[in-house]
């Protein structure tokens, strides 16, 4: 056996890399979050590492036969970080979140009154001494109480031979508080108030930045509110009430109008709409009869529906969902790697800089009050913090916001890199088109439509099931028919009313001696031109008119194309179909550029030559054949109705069909980077200008203390404002009628 077989049975032998996802606590700042994924990645068997310091997570891939979850827990806990193994993929963080503003309400109501009462005490009567040991009573409480998780935090970090943010601020107010203990007995400056107000305003900061954060996390615990609670079933032959979560594949559901669908499933009995909004964005009900496919946590419209359960629990659309949600939202995106690398200097940068500015201080001004409250200044104002919320808050309230609107985004580096995108071309059929065959138009004699759906109701091909849809739709009567035969490729014939009808091609209708006017064969000749396939209708002798059936495109496409335009994109359709059909449904989107007669491995070819002239290409389709190509474009979006392997290989789902998404997922991505950019630039710009400003004494320490607080907050705030983001008011397609007893799909 050759040396390369070896290597491939080797690699085919190794156990594949499994996933771990953590909630990981006591974490303060995005240095924190650089030090587990550093200690981590360290570990034997990791392969790689991504912590969210917004989203309190870590997603961990290891090999189990290297390590073990136990030890990847171990490692980060032994440098003073907790780690618990999430118990669900669809765990609600925004409740941890809450958790934390329950925790600083009351360090706040206590410690705001008694730092007041400090700063009246120190600048009114410090010349007093019941004053002064009156001020020690007040502002003990605040240091050691209220600032106590600072301390805490700061010593675990020091046991493990590293520092963050709460070192800096148990630093500094700790300083502020034992050089004034002297002073107390002796006389001299007091710094009680300065270490006081120093840990309130940053004890607000953190309940105002958690309060922030499960906002942000809200996404999760808004989609899992989605599902129903509980479920009516039939098991013995008897209605029960179960919980949902209770459900099994099988059981026969039964859904009253206006209650949830408890999971996904078949409809068995039943027919009513339902309201699909909450998943796919779209804002009209779909009809559903027996045999149509439903989504749990969508709403039953008037009818009464029975639906056999196909997927439960984790299992379900739903559920899905919030898997791609939250691993969005716990990825790490491009421009968040350079916050993470400045964070994770950051803090030992500052504590030389405040030793460095209390030294120089001393040594210049001679004061030793000076220097303390510069140094402390500095200690206090630095906010890693703001660096490491910059980029995920902002992804956390995008991708949470865009699957409220049926876009679901894998990772934040998929969401930028939808800024660089210039050209986005579409694949065709289930996408530009609605991937079934619809009657387009029917003309000549007014009983064209009523004779052909009644013959085509013996035929099981596709545009026979077109025609014979159309018919029930504008309530015709579908006649019984007699003799029927069917010409594989060519047409079918039988007896309606006791008289001879044809349908097929016009060559068929002749061969069968039936007489094919002029005018009627040009009308078929133009509808064949627009890409549409001709049936002749024929009885008495004579083909008496025509139904034209095509894959129709979707009533939103050339409004879609259009916004695309606006946007300055360029629109490329990619297809296999013959180049004729192609032009013509290209015309109709308003597409200029065209590429047609394309097979699934020559879709990756063209994809590859856009980028080799320089673009940057998004992909759009919905089928098996269009993997490769989502795959090797710059961004692939999948239709959400295609295939699960189509699904699998796009960084962007639109869950619903409608092209609508396309356009919101730009404008979301857009928006989310914008955001993005304008967070990294406070925070570092922040630091740049408040560092010096209290290393030269003009920012005292409790402007630092609120500065500080307020910047964390700021970037959350910003972020938030991504929460305000709705697509344009989508247009429904509206049914018009056209001459000839024909219809066509308009948009009102």
């Amino acid at each position: 056996m050759t040396r390369p077989d070896l290597a491939l049975r080797a690699k085919a032998a190794a156990p594949q890399a499994s996933e771990l996802r953590m909630e990981i606590g006591e974490m303060s700042c995005a240095s924190c979050a650089a030090r587990i994924e550093r200690v981590a990645g360290q570990q034997r068997g990791v392969e790689s590492v991504s912590v969210s310091f917004a989203g309190r997570s870590a997603t961990v891939r290891y090999r189990p036969d290297v390590t073990t979850p136990d030890a990847v827990v171990a490692a980060i806990e032994k440098i003073g970080y907790r780690a618990r193994p999430l118990a669900t993929e669809t765990a609600d963080t925004s409740q941890a979140y809450r958790a934390d503003e329950r925790y600083w309400v009351p360090r706040n109501l206590v410690g705001w009154p008694l730092a007041i009462a400090t700063l009246v005490l120190v600048m009114g009567f410090s010349g007093h001494p019941w004053a002064r040991w009156a001020a020690l009573a007040t502002a003990t409480p605040v240091q050691f109480w209220v600032g106590w998780p600072f301390l805490r935090m700061a010593a675990v970090r020091a046991r493990a031979r590293s520092a963050s943010m709460d070192t800096l601020v148990a630093l500094g107010t700790l300083v502020a508080y034992t050089a004034s203990l002297p002073a107390i007995a002796h006389g001299g400056h007091l710094y009680l108030d300065t270490a006081a107000l120093i840990v309130v305003f940053i004890a607000l900061g953190r309940y105002l930045e958690a309060r922030a954060k499960s906002s942000a996390a809200g996404a999760i615990h808004a989609l899992l509110e989605l599902g129903a609670r509980q479920a009516r079933v039939i098991r013995d032959g008897q209605e029960l009430t179960v919980p949902a979560a209770e459900l099994r594949v099988g059981d026969l559901m039964v859904v009253r109008p206006g209650e949830k669908i408890p999971a996904d499933g078949v409809v068995a009995d039943g027919a009513s709409t339902v309201d699909e909004s909450m998943l796919t964005g779209e804002p009209l009900p779909a009809d559903k009869t027996a045999g149509d496919r439903v989504t749990g946590a969508t709403i039953n419209g008037s009818g009464l529906l029975r639906v056999t359960a196909t997927a439960v629990g984790g299992d379900t659309a739903l559920a899905g969902i919030v898997r791609l949600v939250a691993a969005a939202q716990a990825s790490t995106a491009p421009a968040q790697r350079l916050a993470d690398r400045v964070a994770a200097v950051f803090v030992p940068f500052v504590l030389v800089a405040g030793a460095a500015t209390f030294a120089a201080w001393w040594a210049l001004d001679g004061r030793v009050a000076a220097a303390v409250t510069a140094a402390v200044a500095v200690l206090v104002v630095a906010c890693p913090c703001a660096m490491g919320l910059a980029v995920p808050a902002a992804i956390m309230v995008g991708t949470g916001r865009g699957a409220r609107f049926g876009v679901l985004i894998k990772s934040g580096e998929a969401l930028e890199r939808f800024r660089s995108i210039d050209t986005v071309v579409l694949d065709k059929t289930g996408t530009l088109t609605e991937g079934r065959m619809r009657v387009a138009e029917v003309i000549g004699d007014p009983g064209t439509l009523t004779m052909a759906a009644s013959l085509e109701a013996g035929s099981e091909h596709p545009i026979a099931a077109a025609i014979v849809a159309a018919g029930r739709e504008r309530g015709v009567m579908i006649e019984p028919v007699a003799e029927f035969s069917a010409r594989a490729g060519h047409g079918v014939a039988g007896r309606v009313r006791g008289g001879r009808v044809l349908a097929g091609k016009a060559e068929f209708l002749e061969r069968e001696g039936m007489l094919v006017p002029a005018s009627l064969r040009a009308s078929a000749a133009r509808l064949a031109d627009s890409g549409k396939t001709v049936v002749l209708a024929g009885w008495d002798d004579e083909a008496r008119g025509a139904v034209a059936v095509a894959d129709t495109i979707k009533p939103d496409a050339a409004d879609v194309v259009a916004a695309l335009r606006e946007m300055g994109l360029g629109v490329v359709m990619l297809t296999g179909d013959n180049r004729r059909t192609a032009e013509a449904v290209a015309a109709q989107a308003g597409i200029g550029q065209v590429i047609a007669e394309v097979l699934p491995e020559g879709k990756v070819a063209q994809v590859r030559r856009l980028q080799a002239a320089g673009k940057r290409v998004a992909f759009v389709g919905d089928g098996i054949n269009d993997a490769p190509a989502l795959t090797a474009a710059d961004l692939g979006m999948a239709i959400g109705t295609g295939s699960d392997v189509a699904i699998e290989s796009a960084d962007i789902t639109l869950v619903s069909g409608s092209l609508a998404g396309i356009t919101t997922a730009i404008r979301l991505s857009r928006r989310t980077y914008r955001t993005i950019v304008q967070n990294l630039c406070w925070a570092f710009g922040y630091n740049m200008v408040m560092i010096p400003l209290a290393a030269f004494g003009i920012l005292p320490p409790i402007a630092a203390g609120a500065a500080m607080a307020a910047s964390s907050v700021s970037v959350v705030a910003n972020a938030l404002r991504l929460a305000r983001f709705a697509p344009p008011v989508p247009v429904a397609p509206v049914i018009t009628p056209v001459p000839a007893g024909g219809y066509d799909v308009s948009v009102a």
